[in-house]
C-alpha cells in the first residue's frame, strides 16, 4: 500500500475491492458502525451492507455498489450522512463518487450477501420513510428474491416497510387508505368495487406507500395472485425494451395477464407509442374485470399525455385525493418516528415542545418529518448532545419553506378573517356581541397570538381597544376548541396558509 500526500496530509490509498489494506479496513469497519448507528441495522443492512471502498485519491474516495438503483437511491437520500460518517474515520474526505461494480464480481470476503425480510417482520414505520426494496411480482419472498415472476418480468422495486400497518391514518388520507385496503381484501372477487382507484396528490403525503400496501397485502392474503407493481418509468422502459427486441406481443401478453396493476406516478409517462400501450393495457385489464390502481401528482383530467377517452376510463371508478397533511397527522408521523428511532437507540429524546416546532414548521410532506427525525437522531448521536429547540430549529432550517417567515400584520388578519367569515373589519372592531362577529373576531385574536409577536394589550387594542383579559379568554377559548374540533383545525390551517403566503 503505498501513501499519497495531499495538503500537508497523507492519506492511504483505498485498496481495491477483495484486496484491502488492514488499516483503512478497519477504518471502513468503523465507517459501518457510524451508519449502522445512525440508520438502524434494518436500513443499514439494505443499503449499505454491500457498498464496497475502491480507492481515494485527491480528497474524492470511490465506493461501488451492486447496482445503479442502489447508487442513485443512496446518492439521493444518504449522501450527506455517508460524507459524515467517511470524514469521520478518514481525513481529507471531499466527496464521494460511487460507481457500479461489474457483474459478477465478488463481495469481500465477511460481507453476507442479504436478502429482504418479509412485511411482518420489519419495524413499524411512517410512511415517506427511506427502507429496504425487492420487487413484488408473481411471488413474494421465491427464490428469485422476487425480483421476477416466472417468465422472468420484472417490476419496479417495492419497500418492505410501505405496509397498511406502517402507514400512519388522518383525516387527510383516512378515505385513500379505506379504499385502498378494499381493493387489497377484494382483488380477486367479482364484481370489483373500485376498479379503477386512482389516488392522486402532491408529493409526499403517501401515494407510493399506499400502492406498495396494497401489493403486499395482496400477496399475503393470496400468494398465488398475480401482483406487478411498475412506475409510469418502469412501464416504458419495458415496453421500449420489447419494442427493441422484437417482443412487444410477449409484453402485452404478460401486462394483461396480471390480476392486479399498481401503476404509480402516471404523470411521467411519456412518448407517443408508449401512452397508446398504456391506453391498451388499461382497457384490456379493465374489460376482463383486472384491478387497476393508479396513482399520480394530477387527477386524470388534469394529465396531458393521456387522450380524452383515457381520462374518462380513468375517471369512471374511485378517484381520491390525499389532502396536505394536518397538524394532528404531523404529530402523529412524529411521534411514531420517535418511538421506532428510540427501539434501536433508548437515548435519543426529543422534547414536546421539539416535536410541536416540527408539525408546526414541516408542513410540506412526510419525508420532511422523517428527514427531521434522522437529522436530530444523527446529531445527538454524533454531536452527544440533547436536542434542544434551538438546535433543531438549525438543523431542519432548510427544510422549511423560505428563509425566513413572512411577517403577518394584525392587519393581514383582520383582512383575511374578514373575508373569509364574511363580516366587515368594522363589526370584527366593535362591540358587538351577536357569535356571528364574536368567533371570528376570537379567532383572528387567537391567529394575531401565534403569528405575531404583538403582546395582549397591543392585540386588544388592535381589536377594538378590547382589555388583555379578552384577549386571553379568546385564545383559550380557541384552544380548548381545537382539542377536540377537527373541522376548526382544518379552518384555523387553512387560515394560516393564507397568511403565510
Amino acid at each position: 500500500m503505498h501513501e499519497r500526500e495531499q495538503s500537508g496530509t497523507k492519506f492511504p490509498a483505498i485498496g481495491i475491492v477483495g484486496k484491502p489494506d488492514a488499516q483503512l479496513d478497519g477504518r471502513w469497519e468503523r465507517v459501518r458502525t457510524r451508519l449502522r448507528s445512525a440508520l438502524g441495522e434494518d436500513v443499514y443492512t439494505s443499503w449499505f451492507a454491500r457498498v464496497e471502498p475502491v480507492s481515494m485519491q485527491e480528497g474524492t474516495v470511490s465506493l461501488s455498489v451492486a447496482t445503479p438503483f442502489l447508487k442513485n437511491w443512496i446518492q439521493n437520500h444518504y449522501s450527506d450522512l455517508l460524507k459524515d460518517c467517511l470524514s469521520a474515520e478518514v481525513e481529507g474526505v471531499e466527496s464521494i463518487n460511487l460507481s457500479i461494480r461489474q457483474p459478477g464480481r465478488a463481495v469481500r470476503p465477511g460481507v453476507a450477501e442479504t436478502r429482504p425480510v418479509a412485511p411482518a417482520e420489519t419495524v413499524r414505520r411512517p410512511f415517506g420513510q427511506s427502507g429496504a426494496i425487492q420487487s413484488v411480482v408473481g411471488s413474494v419472498g421465491g427464490n428469485d428474491g422476487g425480483n421476477a415472476d416466472a417468465s422472468g418480468f420484472q417490476g419496479s422495486p417495492l419497500d418492505k416497510r410501505a405496509t397498511f400497518e406502517t402507514f400512519v391514518v388522518g383525516a387527510s388520507n383516512r378515505l385513500a387508505q379505506a379504499a385502498a385496503k378494499q381493493v387489497a381484501e377484494t382483488v380477486l372477487e367479482q364484481p370489483l368495487r373500485f376498479n379503477p382507484l386512482f389516488i392522486h396528490s402532491a408529493v409526499g403525503l403517501g401515494k407510493t406507500h399506499l400502492l406498495q400496501s396494497i401489493a403486499w397485502e395482496v400477496k399475503r392474503q393470496s400468494p398465488t395472485a398475480q401482483v406487478v407493481y411498475l412506475t409510469a418509468e418502469r412501464f416504458r422502459y419495458k415496453f421500449v425494451e420489447a419494442l427493441k427486441k422484437d417482443a412487444s406481443i410477449s409484453f402485452k401478453e404478460r401486462v394483461r395477464g396480471f390480476d392486479l396493476l399498481l401503476l404509480d406516478d402516471l404523470e411521467f409517462l411519456q412518448g407517443d407509442r408508449t401512452a397508446e400501450e398504456f391506453d391498451h393495457t388499461i382497457n384490456a385489464l379493465l374489460d376482463n374485470g383486472k384491478q387497476v390502481v393508479v396513482a399520480s401528482a394530477q387527477a386524470p383530467q388534469q394529465i396531458e399525455s393521456l387522450d380524452n377517452r383515457m381520462r374518462s376510463r380513468l375517471s369512471g371508478g374511485l378517484v381520491v385525493e390525499l389532502s396536505p397533511l394536518d397538524y394532528d397527522l404531523r404529530m402523529k408521523i412524529l411521534e411514531r418516528r420517535l418511538e421506532e428511532k428510540r427501539v434501536g437507540d433508548p437515548t435519543f429524546h426529543v422534547g414536546r415542545d421539539v416535536l410541536e416546532f416540527l408539525a408546526e414548521r414541516l408542513t410540506e410532506g412526510g419525508r420532511e418529518l422523517d428527514g427531521a427525525i434522522t437529522r436530530l437522531q444523527a446529531t445527538c448521536h454524533f454531536a452527544g448532545t440533547p436536542i434542544t429547540l434551538e438546535t433543531a430549529e438549525y438543523i431542519v432550517r432548510d427544510l422549511m419553506r423560505g428563509i425566513e417567515p413572512k411577517r403577518v400584520k394584525v392587519e393581514d388578519i383582520l383582512r383575511v378573517i374578514s373575508k373569509h367569515f364574511g363580516v366587515s373589519k368594522n363589526d370584527i372592531l366593535s362591540q358587538r356581541r351577536h357569535r356571528s362577529i364574536v368567533w371570528p373576531r376570537q379567532i383572528g385574536m387567537f391567529l394575531a397570538k401565534a403569528m405575531t409577536a404583538r403582546s395582549l394589550p397591543e392585540i386588544g387594542r388592535r381589536f377594538g381597544g378590547r382589555d388583555h383579559t379578552t384577549v386571553l379568554h379568546a385564545i383559550r377559548k380557541i384552544d380548548g376548541e381545537l382539542k377536540t374540533n377537527s373541522r376548526l383545525r382544518a379552518e384555523i390551517e387553512d387560515l394560516k396558509k393564507m397568511l403565510a403566503g
